[in-house]
């Protein structure tokens, strides 16, 4: 019989792993070092888990859905710092809230004048909860009625209600900003609509505003000239009030940066 060749059995090079077509062209290679894009670390002896990689996509997919704006990604309880009593005493609620819920009875409506922190410590608390696997989302309310409002087709109000319909289901919504829209007929027959929609399905919403209780000088509105009695009463039973005090940190915001460098 002829003599049989040799196998060869040498190993050879693995191709590199490419995640799509311009990966290919381009060189790239954006493989994670450790599961080798296969979403699964090995920890030796003890088995398999999901790598850190897919756990930070995830997070990432949450926080879109959330709708936070880009100049909010840094905000979190972290870097919250609080100049006096009240900006303690709110930065305890907020994250006394994010670290009970569900297991609380009501929102949070933070109440102050403009640069004290009341969007901070609103992020941070709808950050916490996203972490936590809860629903939640961001409006500012000004843009959310531009959204209601663009969308609205007179003869079948389908897109109105699409635009509506997370901010009726959201487990916690945050409205910010709350009464900066003119007060019109329209906004407040809409924010009187979405209110109650949340507090009859017993959805819990966090609220700022600069707009306070007390006339601070004749030519200032309240809170309840803003957005009509019937809101404001609304308010005080699905929310706690949360005062918060303090001067307007972005008026040093050139002083800081300047230090920073």
């Amino acid at each position: 019989m002829p003599q049989e060749k040799a196998k060869d059995h040498r190993l050879k090079a693995v191709p590199k792993f490419v995640q799509n077509d311009s990966d290919a062209m381009n060189g790239m290679d954006d493989v994670c070092p450790i599961c080798f894009g296969t979403g699964m670390e090995i920890v030796p002896g003890k088995g398999a888990r999901t790598c850190s990689c897919r756990k930070l996509n995830s997070q990432k997919g949450q926080f879109e859905s959330v709708r936070l704006p880009k100049r909010y990604d840094g905000f979190h309880f972290g870097n919250y710092k609080a100049q006096n009593p009240t900006q303690t005493a709110a930065l305890k609620s907020a994250m006394a809230f994010t670290t009970e819920y569900p297991a609380v009875d009501r929102g949070l409506l933070l109440m102050g004048s403009v640069g004290v922190g009341k969007t901070h410590l609103a992020v941070s608390i709808l950050k916490g909860l996203t972490e936590r696997g809860f629903s939640c989302l961001f409006y500012e309310f000004g843009s959310l009625l531009k959204e209601i409002q663009d969308s609205y087709n007179p003869s079948t109000r389908s897109s109105e209600l699409s635009v509506l319909a997370p901010v009726f289901t959201a487990d916690v919504l945050v409205l910010d900003e709350l009464g900066a829209s003119k007060p019109t007929d329209w906004v407040r027959d809409t924010m009187t609509h979405i209110i109650n929609s949340r507090y009859n399905e017993k959805k819990f919403t966090v609220f700022t505003t600069n707009y306070l209780d007390e006339r601070p000088n004749e030519r200032e509105e309240t809170l309840e000239d803003r957005v009509g009695v019937r809101v404001r009463s609304r308010l005080y039973e699905m929310c706690k009030t949360v005062m918060i005090g303090g001067d307007d940190y972005r008026k040093n915001f050139d002083r800081r940066t300047a230090a920073a460098k």
